[in-house]
């Protein structure tokens, strides 16, 4: 199956966690509160370790009555306070983070409604659905436990260094030595998460569009002996995934015990000096004990931070590839001249367009006006720009040269939302959503129209028999794509949205090429109460439907070669000609 670009990200760091950081800001209180927390549970594991000193020194060695009397209550309160402080800047994180997770879907989902066509040509769905849910799982596990343990855990160290201070401020200098050595081996270890997180993040997207296409395709699949071929794509896609994934893990694993080898060593040194008395002094009991609790309890931060570093790379590296996706530059809709209703006259003066990763023109000088009302046909092999040229009018893509005129302005001098809304349309691939039927032909901009309208609409689409012969009616839901209808009922039903919309300009995609006789003919009927006192710019395969076309508009490789009724194009004996006698099979035409 075809594959497409890849979304990849090079963004900076520099750039990411500043963007992701003003996501998080919007909720000042919340990060307060658990800024808060966290400096709290930092201070009472310092607190903790310092009560070894008064402990030891105070009610072992010298017997205080005092000290013997509270220290217990003021270990318990310690402990209390701990985990109250743990709660909140847990709560207070979670709560920031599930926002900004809520954010950062709800401004990927709106870029979706708003990127061009050409992204979609050029990014395969599976990995832009990737950024809704594999990607921001990845945001959101760097922004909650990943970031709590950086804020937390480096409190923590920093807690600890300074009760190593006022203890001894000599061996702690000699501590502090390893310091930029554990910070070089942290510095080389994120290099080689992001790059490994990034890597992963694309494989996922693959595994993501292969599994998709298999799921949809699955009876080509499985009549055309399939199975090994989509097996081996994705094994090699999820082969890579594994490999990626597995080199992560072993950065991860390595690092952590080589910078707790570093850390031992200063730990060794230090015990050295300190069991030789030479460490600036003479140590009590507790204060020795107090030292090496807080050299110990460096460890455990220290061993996390640099496993949470993993965490935060491959939330980094999804960061950056969602925002690049939102900084795609959205469809252009520059134009202020706004339209309550069309009249319906059409003009394309001498249009040129090719799409943006072809260099060659797909359409070359097209010409042809269409007056309100008129039903203009658009005929030609498969190939010629036929389906191309109509995508124009809505703007699903903009022309490179020449002007397309909707009621003697250019197209993009209107408002997008004001030009779509002149246009209807009912393709050959009818789309039907995961809702009712009331919901699909009542959709979008048309939601809040009266059920009497919808099944007006459905009457006259010719739909309502059917829709009523159903269990729930037009409560009935049609399952993903409309799976639960047949091919003439979807494009019934797409008639009947067309009908309710009664948009003055109406655009026909080969709507009835997939059907059988018998189908196309009860469909027909919804077509011509559709297509009355409307402009209609109809894509045919079959020719006998559109014989009575006011005008029939001839394409080959890209270019407009005839134009006519009927009558003056057959006596003609060009394309038109040729493309009739080849369907009726006309023994004049071998």
């Amino acid at each position: 199956m075809a594959s497409k670009k890849k979304i990849h990200t090079d963004m900076p760091l520099g750039e990411i966690y500043p963007r992701l950081l003003r996501y998080s800001f919007r909720y000042k209180g919340w990060l307060g509160l658990a800024g808060l927390g966290m400096a709290l549970y930092a201070g009472a594991d310092t607190a903790l370790i310092y009560i070894l000193k008064p402990l030891l020194d105070g009610s072992i060695v010298d017997r205080d009555p005092w000290m013997i009397h509270w220290i217990p209550f003021f270990m318990l309160g310690l402990f209390i306070g701990r985990g109250i402080a743990g709660f909140l800047s847990s709560y207070g994180m979670s709560w920031v983070a599930n926002r900004v997770v809520y954010n950062v879907r709800t401004d990927v989902f709106d870029k979706f409604l708003k990127l061009p066509a050409a992204f979609f040509d050029k990014n395969a769905t599976g990995r832009t659905t990737a950024m809704l849910t594999y990607y921001t799982s990845q945001i959101s596990g760097a922004a909650t436990s990943a970031i709590t343990i950086m804020v937390q855990d480096s409190l923590r160290v920093v807690g600890f260094t300074l009760l190593m201070f006022w203890v001894n401020w000599s061996l702690a200098l000699i501590t502090l030595l390893v310091g930029p050595v554990i910070a070089l081996v942290v510095n080389l270890v994120s290099k080689r998460f992001r790059r490994y997180s990034v890597s992963i993040q694309q494989s996922m997207g693959d595994i993501t569009h292969i599994s998709e296409e298999v799921l949809i395709g699955q009876r080509v699949v499985k009549v055309f002996g399939g199975e090994g071929h989509e097996r081996e794509a994705f094994e090699r896609v999820n082969g890579k995934n594994q490999r990626m994934a597995m080199r992560k893990a072993t950065t991860s694993a390595a690092s952590v015990p080589v910078i707790q080898f570093i850390a031992a060593i200063a730990i060794a040194f230090v015990v050295g000096i300190a069991v030789r008395d030479t460490g600036g002094g003479v140590m009590t009991p507790g204060d020795l004990a107090t030292f090496f609790g807080a050299m110990m309890g460096m460890m455990g931060p220290i061993k996390r931070l640099t496993s949470v570093n993993a965490t935060i790379q491959s939330g980094m590296a999804a960061a950056g590839a969602i925002f690049e996706l939102i900084d795609e530059p959205g469809e252009p809709d520059d134009g202020d001249r706004s339209i309550a209703r069309a009249r319906g006259s059409i003009v394309f003066d001498d249009v040129s367009f090719a799409y943006p990763s072809s260099e060659h023109d797909v359409l070359r000088g097209i010409g042809f006006s269409v007056e309100p009302g008129q039903t203009v046909a658009f005929v030609g092999r498969s190939g010629s720009g036929k389906s191309t040229l109509l995508s124009l009018l809505p703007r699903f893509y903009d022309y490179d040269r020449g002007e397309i005129r909707l009621d003697t302005h250019a197209i993009t001098d209107y408002r997008l939302a004001d030009l779509r809304r002149q246009i209807s349309l009912v393709d050959q691939n009818v789309v039907l959503f995961n809702d009712t039927i009331a919901g699909n032909i009542a959709y979008g901009s048309l939601g809040g129209i009266e059920r009497a309208q919808v099944e007006d609409a459905a009457r006259r689409a010719y739909a309502a028999d059917f829709i009523e012969a159903l269990p729930k009616g037009y409560d009935t839901k049609v399952g993903q794509n409309g799976i639960m209808l047949s091919g003439g009922q979807r494009q019934r039903i797409a008639i009947a949205r067309a009908l309710l919309k009664d948009a003055p300009i109406l655009i026909l995609d080969e709507a009835t090429s997939a059907l059988d006789t018998e189908s196309e003919r009860a469909i027909q009927q919804g077509l011509d109460n559709l297509m009355r006192d409307r402009t209609t710019l109809v894509i045919a395969h079959r020719l006998s439907t559109i014989q009575d076309a006011d005008r029939i508009v001839v394409m080959h490789d890209g270019a407009l070669v005839e134009q006519g009724d009927h009558a003056t194009l057959m006596a003609h004996g060009g394309h038109y000609r040729s493309l009739h006698d080849i369907q009726f099979s006309r023994p004049d035409a071998l």
